[in-house]
C-alpha cells in the first residue's frame, strides 16, 4: 500500500491496525469511550498509570465487536463531514474552503446574550447558549455532553442534560481525560432527538459511527464543538492537588475554566481549603500541558465533523488578562447557520463580526503548526512500524509543502523517536 489516504505523494509502505490492542500499544488510543459502548460495558475505561482512560482489557472484544471499532475509533480514522454528508444543505448554501480550516458556510465573533450564561460558561458561553435554545424551543430532547463527576470532580463523565438548569451546571471547559462516548448507545436508545456537545474527535467518532448506525443521522441534530488544544492526562490536575497539598479524595469542586474569561482554575475541599490559578500561570509551561500523546497527531482539532465549532480569540493565541467573553465561532452547515440565526433571534445568542481565516490563524497559531506538521509526524509514526492515522479530506500533504526540509526531517524523527517507545505507558 502506498500513503495516498491522507493525500500524500509519497510512495510509502502503509500500516493497517490490526487489533485495538494495536492501537492502544501504539499511544493511538484518545480514549473516546466506544470501545465500552460497543461491548454493552464488557470492555470498562480505566485510568492507567500515566492518567489516561484506556480500554481494559483491550483484547477482550469478539470478532464482530473489534471489527466495528477498527473501522470507526478516532485513534485512527478521522473523518471531516464534507458537503455531500449534510443532506439538508441545499444550493442556496454558500460554503468556502480554507487549507487550515477547511469547509465552513461562516466565521464569526459570537457571545451568550445571558450575562450569566456569558460569565459561566468557557469563553463566551456560546456552547452553552445554543445547548440552551434546542432545549428550551424543544427542538431536542436532551443534551449529550460531559460534566464534572458529581462523586470525584476532579474526574469528568458523560451526562445527559434534559433542562437548561442542568446544561449550565455542566458549563465551563474540562481539561483531563474523559470517555464521553460510553453512552453514545444508551442516548440512541432513547429513540429521541438530542445533540451531542464534544470535542472534535468525539464527533469524528460519531460520523464513522454513522455508517454503521442509521439511528445516528436521524436522531443526533446538532454536532457541535469545542476547538480543542488537546486532552490532558489526569497528571496535570493531580500535579496541582500535589502542589497544594490538597487530597484528590477532600475535593468538593475542581473547575478549569468559566466565571470569567478566560477564568480561573478553582479548587475546593471538605477541609476547607481553597485555591485559585490564574489561566496564564496554569499553562504557561507548555512542556507541563502533559497532553494526551494521540492529541500531538490530531488532523483535526478545528471540529470539520461539527455543525458549528466554537473556539478562543486571543491574538497571538494567549490572553492578556480577563474580559467579558467572546468566541469565535466556525459554522460549517446548513443547520447550523440556522441555528446560530434561531437563537439570535430568540434572544439567546449575539453574533459579531466576521471573522476570516487569516484571523482564526492568527487566533489558534499552535493549529496552524501542527497541521502543517502533521504529514511528516505521519511518516515517522511508518519509520516505528506504527499503524497509520486514516485522515481523507485533511490536506495534509498540502500543508506539509510548507515546512522546509530540516523541519521536515526532525519532526518524522521526533515522532518516530517518542511514539516507539510506547508513550501510553
Amino acid at each position: 500500500n502506498t500513503c495516498m489516504h491522507i493525500g500524500c505523494s509519497h510512495n510509502v509502505e502503509t500500516i493497517a491496525a490490526e487489533s485495538i490492542a494495536q492501537v492502544v500499544n501504539a499511544g493511538l488510543c484518545i480514549g473516546c469511550g466506544l470501545c465500552e459502548a460497543i461491548s454493552n460495558r464488557k470492555i470498562k475505561m480505566q485510568m492507567n498509570i500515566a492518567g489516561s482512560l484506556k480500554p481494559v482489557p483491550d483484547n477482550g472484544f469478539t470478532k464482530q465487536e473489534e471489527r466495528l471499532l477498527l473501522s470507526v475509533c478516532p485513534g485512527i480514522h478521522i473523518t471531516p463531514r464534507q458537503q455531500s454528508d449534510h443532506p439538508v444543505n441545499v444550493n442556496t448554501a454558500t460554503f468556502s474552503s480554507d487549507e487550515i480550516w477547511g469547509e465552513y458556510t461562516s466565521m464569526r465573533y459570537a457571545w451568550a446574550a445571558t450575562p450569566k450564561v456569558r460569565h459561566i460558561g468557557s469563553t463566551g458561553g456560546v456552547l452553552t447558549a445554543l445547548a440552551h435554545h434546542l432545549l428550551n424551543t424543544r427542538q431536542v430532547a436532551f443534551i449529550y455532553h460531559v460534566k464534572a463527576d458529581p462523586a470525584a470532580p476532579v474526574q469528568s463523565i458523560a451526562t445527559v442534560s434534559e433542562t437548561a438548569d442542568d446544561v449550565l451546571s455542566g458549563a465551563g471547559s474540562r481539561y483531563g481525560p474523559v470517555a464521553p462516548l460510553t453512552g453514545l448507545l444508551a442516548a440512541l436508545d432513547r429513540d429521541a432527538p438530542f445533540a451531542v456537545v464534544g470535542k472534535p474527535c468525539d464527533l469524528s467518532a460519531i460520523h464513522n459511527m454513522a455508517k454503521h448506525d442509521n439511528r445516528i443521522n436521524k436522531l443526533i441534530t446538532h454536532r457541535l464543538a469545542m476547538v480543542c488544544g488537546g486532552q490532558s492526562t489526569a497528571q496535570k490536575s493531580r500535579e496541582i492537588l500535589h502542589n497544594a497539598a490538597i487530597q484528590e479524595h477532600t475535593v468538593t469542586l475542581y473547575r478549569h475554566r468559566g466565571y470569567g474569561n478566560p477564568g480561573p482554575t478553582r479548587i475546593e475541599s471538605s477541609d476547607g481549603k481553597t485555591l485559585e490559578i490564574s489561566y496564564q500561570n496554569l499553562w504557561k509551561d507548555e512542556s507541563s500541558w502533559g497532553i494526551e500523546p494521540r492529541c500531538k497527531l490530531c488532523p483535526d482539532a478545528l471540529g470539520e465533523a461539527a455543525d458549528i465549532a466554537a473556539a478562543d480569540v486571543w491574538p497571538g493565541g494567549s490572553p492578556e488578562g480577563e474580559d467579558e467573553g467572546f468566541n469565535g465561532i466556525v459554522t460549517r452547515s446548513l443547520v447550523g447557520e440556522n441555528l446560530i440565526r434561531d437563537a439570535e433571534e430568540a434572544g439567546e445568542l449575539i453574533l459579531g463580526d466576521h471573522i476570516s481565516p487569516q484571523q482564526f490563524n492568527d487566533f489558534q497559531p499552535h493549529q496552524v503548526r501542527k497541521k502543517r506538521s502533521l504529514q511528516s509526524r505521519y511518516l515517522g509514526l511508518r519509520d516505528a512500524k506504527l499503524p497509520d492515522i486514516n485522515a481523507p479530506y485533511s490536506r495534509l500533504d498540502s500543508l506539509g509543502s510548507a515546512l522546509d526540509s530540516h523541519t521536515k526531517e526532525k519532526e518524522r524523527a521526533g515522532t518516530a523517536r517518542r511514539f516507539g517507545k510506547a508513550p501510553q505507558e
